[in-house]
């Protein structure tokens, strides 16, 4: 079987998840992998055989999306030259993790693609959502990678195509501890801005991972490093807890490896701010913006003995397994 897989290379969750997935479809065929997309700090170990611009947003400094540079990025020309630079037709089956070049090529040619994401959750009217809807972000979240077929991941299985998430088997293996220090990760926030409000709980020792800066440095009780998957996993396994954006499958392996958590989604990011809303309801704590309000929120936090008791079976290979029962024979 001849198998593309497509993947979003915008914040690091796509590109975790598929290191756990992409082994798993080896065993069926030859796999192919695609992405677009440029924001991602981990990467895969295979080849990467379709490597493209796409359409992604670009992370701001101050708490959300850089609007003017997602705008300079944005290229539709070569975004229709990479649509016919692929030969689809070719391929057995299409799997898409919220691709849009692959999903929008599919939606040309008339091809059967399974969509298996997180971002595929949202197509149910269960998945949890904010108070303040806005019908321009469904839309959105409907039609950037439109598929025929979904397979979706969330913290829970609100639908009867939802599982959920897939936590990789390297953080599985860890044997976590509470050491006493707490883990941020905020990617649409500059560490120079947030560091200005850690340091003023100077009993908390703080472990902050950015991507902003290359030079790691210390302030008072606030270490600043760059983004690396190791590094990053060894933190969260021995802290006490999490401090991070809305994104889904950090804040997912932290609640695996049963550490407090406490989020911020980014401004003006609609599928953020339906994980803030599915993780408020599991009972985490959820911080809207930088402000005055911060630095209490954080030691009602941290002073904080609560945690949330949710559990993750191991069922990727399933998820697999299924996916390519169902709709590997589909011929298009």
């Amino acid at each position: 079987m001849k198998i593309l897989f497509a993947i979003q290379g915008t914040g690091n969750g796509h590109i975790s998840r598929a290191r756990e997935i992409v082994p798993l479809l080896e065993q069926y065929g030859t796999v192919d992998l695609l992405i677009s997309g440029s924001q991602a700090d981990v990467s895969l170990t295979q080849e990467i055989k379709y490597r493209f611009h796409g359409f992604s947003y670009v992370f701001g400094k101050k708490g959300g999306i850089d609007f003017w540079k997602t705008f300079k990025s944005m290229d539709l020309p070569r975004f229709f030259r990479d649509m016919r630079s692929v030969p689809f037709k070719t391929y057995d089956i299409i799997i898409n993790d919220f691709e849009p070049i692959t999903a929008w090529a599919c939606k040309r040619y008339k091809l059967h693609s399974v969509s298996l994401s997180h971002q595929a959750s949202f197509l149910s009217k269960n998945t949890p959502r904010p108070k303040k809807r806005g019908l321009l972000a469904e839309l959105i979240l409907k039609y950037y990678a439109p598929t025929t077929q979904q397979i979706g991941f969330h913290f829970k299985s609100y639908d009867s195509f939802i599982r959920t998430p897939v936590i990789r088997n390297e953080i599985r293996r860890l044997q976590p501890q509470n050491k006493g220090h707490y883990t941020v990760y905020l990617p649409a926030v500059d560490d120079k801005l947030i560091v200005q409000y850690l340091h003023q709980l100077p009993d908390v020792q703080w472990e902050v991972f950015s991507k902003h800066q290359r030079t790691p440095y210390r302030f008072k009780n606030v270490k600043v490093q760059y983004i690396d998957n190791e590094g990053f996993n060894q933190s969260l396994a021995n802290s006490a807890g999490l401090f991070t954006g809305g994104g889904f499958e950090g804040p997912a392996e932290a609640l695996f490896l049963k550490k407090k958590v406490i989020m911020m989604p980014m401004k003006d990011q609609f599928e953020q701010a339906c994980n803030a809303a599915a993780a408020e309801e599991l009972g985490i704590p959820i911080i809207h913006q930088i402000n005055d309000d911060l630095v209490p929120t954080l030691r009602n936090w941290v002073d904080s003995d609560e945690k949330v008791n949710i559990h993750f079976p191991d069922e990727t290979a399933e998820v697999v397994d299924s996916l390519i029962k169902n709709f590997g024979t589909k011929k298009n």
